[in-house]
């Protein structure tokens, strides 16, 4: 529901079967109108209610956007390993087409998922600390397609007024003990915080910007200040819920040579 307006959003999340976008679809259904789309269905719920469309098909995407006060954008290609011909249909023209479409249907707001592989070369080098202005600097043609994903949002926020908000989400986990590498506990996000970011940014009255979305990690070396001044968000959780006392590694770990791969 809006905070200003009292009336309930309805919001497409595109990517709906992801991991992410399968938790937002059900974290945020007591709040928002929630439209799903996906490919493939993961549940009896899916099976029932969610929207097939091909990213590439502009008209199928156009066709989702009835009604639509937000689309979280969440769908696409997501692993750091992505080939050209996967990151070209689903993250390059899919973006745009879910840009275009929100344009042409009027829709109020774009929640864009772009991810830390936009930057994640300062992250090989160790050159921290990261800020949203610097320039992107991608570690993949995944994160290539993230930094074409957040200009093509300025262009339409520019050229058409449609409010884009970029979410440079790091790497969401239940748990990160999943993962054993320190640079993916620095910038785990956990489900809670996931939701929270993404609900500011449907809400917030900023209507343009690149936002880090952490949690309260110690050894975090993203800076999250305008997400905590803009979008007002805060997180509750911090990676050492779950792994212990607090270290903190003066500087930052060192981060393997050919970072992201594999990860």
């Amino acid at each position: 529901m809006s905070e200003t307006t009292g009336v309930t959003r309805r919001v497409l999340i595109t990517g709906a079967t992801g991991s992410i976008g399968s938790h937002l679809a059900e974290a945020l259904a007591d709040e928002y109108d929630i439209v799903q789309h996906g490919r493939t269905p993961r549940t009896e719920e899916q099976e029932k209610t969610l929207r097939l469309a091909d990213l590439d098909d502009y008209d199928a995407v156009l066709a989702l956007m009835d009604g639509v006060d937000t689309v979280v954008h969440m769908a696409g290609a997501a692993s750091p390993d992505s080939s050209w011909e996967s990151v070209l249909p689903a993250n390059l023209i899919g973006t745009r087409n879910v840009l275009e479409a929100a344009r042409e249907a009027g829709v109020r707001r774009v929640v864009f998922a772009s991810s830390n592989h936009a930057m994640g070369m300062y992250d090989r080098y160790e050159q921290w600390p990261v800020y949203p202005h610097q320039l992107p600097r991608g570690d993949s043609l995944y994160g290539v397609s993230k930094i074409f994903g957040e200009s093509l949002g300025r262009f339409y926020h520019d050229e058409h007024g449609l409010d884009v908000i970029n979410l440079r989400i790091g790497w969401m986990s239940e748990d990160p003990r999943e993962a054993d590498e320190e640079i993916l506990h620095a910038m785990w996000l956990s489900p809670r915080d996931c939701t929270e970011v993404v609900r500011r940014a449907i809400e917030a009255e900023v209507t343009f910007g690149l936002y880090y979305a952490i949690s309260d990690n110690p050894n975090r070396r993203w800076s999250m200040t305008n997400t905590t001044l803009e979008l007002g968000y805060r997180p509750q959780d911090s990676v050492n819920d779950h792994l212990g006392a607090p270290r903190v590694i003066e500087g930052g770990a060192e981060v393997r040579d050919d970072w992201p791969r594999g990860s």
